[in-house]
C-alpha cells in the first residue's frame, strides 16, 4: 500500500507541504514545468534549495505578477487573510469563494484536483466565517494573499495526484505559541481560523513563539490526512523536506515520508466501564446505541464486583477523534459513574468489498489483505437471505458457493 506520511514538528504551511511533495517526485524538472503550466493568473513557481539547521530541502517560492507575498507579518510567509465584506470600504480587490471557484474552473487540471482545491478553500472560508460570525458568502480573501494561496492549494493537489498515494497520514501538528500580526491586528496563536480548522486534530504548542501552522496548511492536512498519529510501520522509499521561510532554533520544515506499508496501522481508543445495577435488556440497548453511533466494536465481559456482586464490563473501540462522543453515550445509556480510557496502536488488514455473481444471485464479498495474508468471505446478510429464500441451511449455501465459503 503506497503511504504518504507528513511529519509536522514545526507546523505546516501551504508552501512547505507543496515543497515536501515536490521533493518526492522522481522528475522534479517535469513537476515544476507542470506547475507553471497550470496558468494560474500571474503566478510563477520556483523551487529553490534551502537549508535549515544543517538540513537541506526545497523552498517553493511563488511570485504573483513578479512579486512575492510579503512574509514579514507571519511565521511561514503564507496566510490567506480574510475578512467579512460588510462595510464596503476596502482599498483592494477581494475575492470570495465564488471568485475562487471561477479561477479554479479556468485551470487545465483534472476534476479531482479542482474539486479538492475548492474543498480546501471551503474549509478556510468556513473557518473565517466562524471567526467573524458572518455567512460564508460574505467572506473575502485579500488580494495580497489570494493568488499565492491558490497556487499553494492547487500546486499541492496537482502534485498529490501525481504521487497517487493509497492513503495519507500525518503527525500531531505543532501550532506554535504567542501572537501573530495579520490584517485584523494581533491575534493569538493558533489564529482563530486555524484553530477552527484543526478541530478533532491532535495539536500542541511549545516554547517556539510564532505561527507555525497557517490556515492553508491546516486545511490541506484536514482535507487529505485520513488520520493523525505516530508514524506507521513503513518501508520508506523517499523523504521530502519542505522548508519554511523563517529561521527557528529547530529546523523549520515539513517532512514527507513516501513508502510502502502492509495493512493499516494507526491508533484506537478503548473505553470501558463496570456495571452491576443494569438489567440485561438495558445493557443490550446500550450496546445497540453505541454500535448505531459508529463504534468499531462493542462487547461485554462477565466480572465480579464489590460486595460480591456479579457484573459486566462494557467495552467499546472507537476512533480517537470520536472519544468524547462515546464517553457521552456511555454516561447517557448506562448507570456508570466513570469511564476508563486506553489509547493504543493497532494494525489491521486492508479491507475492500466487491460484488460477485453466484448461483444465488449477486453477493457481496469482503476481501482483507496485508502482512502476507489474504482472506475472503461473503457478507453474512447475503448468505442468510439466500438460505431463507432457498430453504437451505447457512452451511449448505456456503458449500454450494465454495468449499471455503464461511459466513
Amino acid at each position: 500500500m503506497k503511504t504518504l506520511y507528513f511529519d509536522c514538528p514545526m507546523g505546516a504551511a501551504g508552501d512547505m507541504l507543496t515543497a515536501a511533495l515536490f521533493e518526492l517526485l522522481p522528475d522534479r524538472e517535469a513537476a515544476l514545468a507542470g506547475l507553471n503550466a497550470l496558468g494560474i493568473p500571474g503566478v510563477v513557481y520556483r523551487a529553490e534549495p534551502s537549508e535549515k539547521c544543517g538540513i537541506r530541502g526545497t523552498h517553493m517560492t511563488v511570485t504573483v505578477d513578479g512579486a512575492e507575498e510579503d512574509a514579514h507579518l507571519h511565521g511561514h510567509g503564507e496566510h490567506p487573510h480574510a475578512e467579512a465584506g460588510q462595510s464596503g470600504e476596502h482599498h483592494h480587490h477581494h475575492s470570495g469563494i465564488h471568485e475562487i471557484s471561477h479561477i479554479l474552473e479556468g485551470l487545465p487540471v483534472s476534476d479531482w484536483v479542482r474539486e479538492n482545491a475548492l474543498a480546501v478553500y471551503r474549509r478556510i472560508a468556513e473557518a473565517e466565517s466562524h471567526a467573524h460570525g458572518v455567512p460564508v458568502t460574505e467572506i473575502h480573501f485579500h488580494e495580497v494573499g489570494t493568488m499565492d494561496a491558490v497556487a499553494d492549494v492547487v500546486g499541492f493537489c496537482f502534485l498529490l495526484e501525481k504521487l497517487a498515494p493509497d492513503r495519507v497520514l500525518a503527525s500531531p501538528v505543532h501550532v506554535g505559541s504567542g501572537q501573530v500580526r495579520c490584517a485584523h491586528g494581533i491575534l493569538p496563536v493558533p489564529a482563530p481560523a486555524t484553530a477552527f480548522i484543526l478541530r478533532d486534530v491532535p495539536i500542541y504548542g511549545g516554547e517556539i513563539r510564532g505561527e507555525l501552522c497557517t490556515p492553508t496548511g491546516a486545511a490541506l492536512l484536514k482535507q487529505f490526512a485520513q488520520s493523525f498519529g505516530p508514524m506507521p510501520m513503513l518501508k520508506t522509499r523517499a523523504v521530502g523536506y519542505g522548508m519554511g521561510k523563517k529561521d527557528f532554533p529547530a529546523a523549520n520544515c515539513v517532512r514527507a515520508f513516501w513508502g510502502e506499508s502492509e495493512g493499516t496501522a494507526g491508533t484506537v481508543c478503548e473505553l470501558t466501564c463496570n456495571l452491576d445495577d443494569m438489567t440485561p435488556e438495558s445493557v443490550g440497548f446500550a450496546m445497540s446505541a453505541l454500535l448505531d453511533a459508529g463504534a468499531l466494536d462493542v462487547w461485554t465481559t462477565a466480572i465480579g464486583m464489590k460486595k460480591n456482586r456479579p457484573g459486566v464490563q462494557l467495552s467499546i473501540l472507537c476512533k480517537p477523534e470520536d472519544r468524547e462522543t462515546f464517553v457521552r453515550l456511555l454516561f447517557r445509556h448506562t448507570t456508570t459513574l466513570g469511564v476508563r480510557e486506553n489509547v493504543q496502536p493497532r494494525c489491521t488488514l486492508s479491507r475492500r468489498t466487491e460484488t460477485v455473481e453466484t448461483a444465488f444471485g449477486p453477493m457481496t464479498k469482503k476481501i482483507s489483505s496485508g502482512f502476507g495474508v489474504t482472506r475472503e468471505k461473503y457478507e453474512y446478510e447475503d448468505l442468510a437471505a439466500a438460505a431463507r429464500t432457498c430453504g437451505l441451511s447457512l452451511d449448505e449455501v456456503c458449500a454450494r458457493l465454495s468449499p471455503s465459503a464461511k459466513p
